[in-house]
């Protein structure tokens, strides 16, 4: 029951706080329009950036949710749904408490006023009424024009869709996402009209019209800036349409194949799958025949791809082919020998060895990773390398896994390569030694690199200690990452999050360091570091009101006050701060 499934608890949970909160503001600022209530189904529209349909129902005792705006298409419980969800408990005067709800009285349905008004009314008032809506509402004009053509003497059915199919899709010049809306609705208006050929006499051609559509809205979209994702669900609506047509039509299984081939080969964009296995239940045996026929011809043209060999659409389209049908007839010596005719980086061994290893063949799986290993002995893709590490672990090869881990930290010193050699020398027992290996390392890499000169830099640069205070912060030692941002410079970051750990024990040294930090966020010159660079000068307010300095904390602002006087926002916000903080 939906009474018990939506309350604002769930929707808080399910949309987190600031998706619930824009949710409420949505809500309070009345942008829920055409609330609905069907059964255990809600609907409205809720006014955005552009009008979004909701939907929220019960889904085995579960809230079901859907939306069209962009973040729901990503599978977000987003502010629309909220809205809504708030909406629906207000017309059913449902006031929810930590997940409880208690039922007041019962919404009137206003679509049911508006059916027993309807059903009381003469033909001409009706005819009346829809003709005044159709002169306001374009979509309901398009779709009574094309049932009326339609239902005229010696009308051509498939003559007259087309003809709609080309309205529809026609663009003229490029479509930014301000007006892909429009371009989206009238296909939605399409769509539903195609709906009613998903007949038995006229799926057949049914199947012919969507498939000349596909094609029409390919190229169309070529054209629009579709980033609001406005058309995802509703091209998702045609290529579903175009599978229930062909499952009632049941066309000739070698002419769908060599048709679905061709628009899986062609089309630019591929809105639709055609692939074989998506359409195997209507190709048959015949048709998937016909369909790996045609892909094995276009494979044979295919030559051994070879490090830098600039992209080739026809090669990724057929590849891609080749690859679903060996995946779905479990070839898996097939599929190696297709990823192996492109070779030209290390991660497609490693897309191999994991083929291998799925098949339990990881003997196999380590043979190609280490060819990858050798074919790219410099530089290589680390994940290539991670997976061997794994292998060598795993067979005991320890010496060969550490030193492999040993590779990448010194090719690049990172916080994250650093965490790599923990994690396979600690279970070893060689942590201690190789720390300090690793430590040296990262020591004589900051000195190496505040001794490097150039044309640009023609004299050695201050030493920077962000790595080694990441690791000091990662390691929680304090006192190795205080000496480090003493030592030199450092990333700003770093120094406010040991500023943070500092605060509690050590507040005369987090102190300095905010110090340290506020001019340069001040000298940014803008709103948003100065409104950072309050927060951090209340921080040092809070720390000096514990130690009772209050009469030093006001020292400190007038000083900044003098310093910056320049920066009238900042001094703004900086009135803001009192002493006692």
């Amino acid at each position: 029951m939906l009474e018990k499934l939506m309350t604002r608890s769930t929707l808080k949970n399910l949309a987190g706080a600031a998706a619930f909160q824009c949710g409420e503001e949505y809500f309070a600022s009345g942008f829920v329009e055409r609330l609905h209530t069907a059964g255990q189904k809600v609907s409205a529209r809720v006014i955005g950036t552009e009008t979004y349909r909701v939907e929220l129902w019960d889904k085995d005792d579960k809230l079901g949710y859907d939306c069209t705006c962009p973040r729901a298409a990503d599978g977000y419980f987003c502010k629309h749904c909220v809205a809504v969800g708030l909406a629906w408990l207000a017309e059913l005067q449902v006031e929810g408490v930590a997940g409880q709800s208690k039922a007041k009285k019962k919404r009137r349905d206003p679509w049911q006023d508006i059916r027993d008004y309807l059903a009381l009314q003469k033909p001409e008032v009706l005819i009346a009424l829809v003709l005044d809506v159709a002169q306001r509402d374009d979509r309901l004009y398009q779709s009574l024009s094309l049932k009326a053509e339609r239902t005229g003497a010696g009308s051509n059915v498939q003559q007259i869709f087309r003809k709609a199919i080309n309205k529809a899709t026609r663009v003229h010049g490029f479509v930014d996402w301000r007006e892909a809306g429009d371009f989206a609705g009238d296909l939605e208006q399409l769509v539903e009209s195609l709906e009613e050929l998903l007949t038995p006499d006229s799926a057949g051609i049914l199947v012919e019209l969507l498939e000349y559509a596909i094609e029409r809205v390919e190229d169309a979209m070529q054209n629009i800036d579709d980033s609001n994702g406005g058309g995802g669900s509703i091209e998702d609506a045609l290529c579903d349409l175009h599978i229930k047509a062909c499952e009632l039509a049941q066309p000739e299984p070698g002419a769908l194949a060599e048709r679905l081939f061709r628009m899986e080969m062609t089309l630019p964009i591929g809105i639709c799958s055609f692939s074989a296995t998506t359409y195997s239940h209507v190709l048959g045996e015949q048709g998937l025949r016909r369909y790996r026929e045609l892909a094995s011809e276009e494979w044979q043209k295919i030559k051994l791809k070879q490090p830098g060999d600039s992209y080739d659409y026809h090669r990724s389209r057929v590849t891609h082919i080749m690859e679903s049908l060996a995946e779905a007839s479990g070839d898996v010596e097939g599929l190696v020998a297709i990823k192996a005719q492109d070779l030209s980086f290390a991660y497609h061994y490693l897309t191999i060895a994991e083929i291998w290893t799925k098949a339990g063949q990881d003997d196999k799986a380590l043979e190609w990773a280490e060819r990858g290993l050798r074919a790219f002995p410099k530089g290589t893709d680390n994940r290539l390398r991670d997976f061997i590490v794994a292998a060598y672990l795993q067979r005991q090869r320890n010496d060969e896994a550490l030193q492999l881990t040993w590779v990448q930290f010194e090719e690049q010193a990172t916080l994250e390569h650093y965490q790599k050699l923990h994690k396979v020398a600690k279970p070893l027992g060689v942590w201690p030694e190789q720390r300090e290996r690793a430590l040296a390392w990262v020591a004589e890499v900051i000195a190496r690199n505040a001794a490097a000169t150039d044309r640009w830099n023609p004299k050695p640069s201050i030493p920077n200690y962000t790595l080694r205070v990441a690791i000091a912060l990662w390691e929680n030692d304090l006192d190795a990452a205080w000496t480090a941002v003493n030592a030199g410079v450092c990333n700003r970051d770093q120094l406010i999050t040991l500023a943070g750990k500092l605060e509690s024990k050590r507040g005369n040294d987090a102190i300095a360091l905010y110090r340290r930090i506020i001019p340069a966020i001040i000298e940014q010159t803008n709103n948003t570091a100065y409104a950072d660079a309050v927060k951090l000068i209340r921080r040092i307010g809070v720390i000096m009101n514990a130690q009772q300095l209050n009469r030093e904390f006001g020292y400190y602002l007038a000083e900044l006050r003098v310093r910056f006087k320049p920066k009238r926002n900042f001094i703004k916000l900086l009135d803001g701060v009192g002493v006692h903080t």
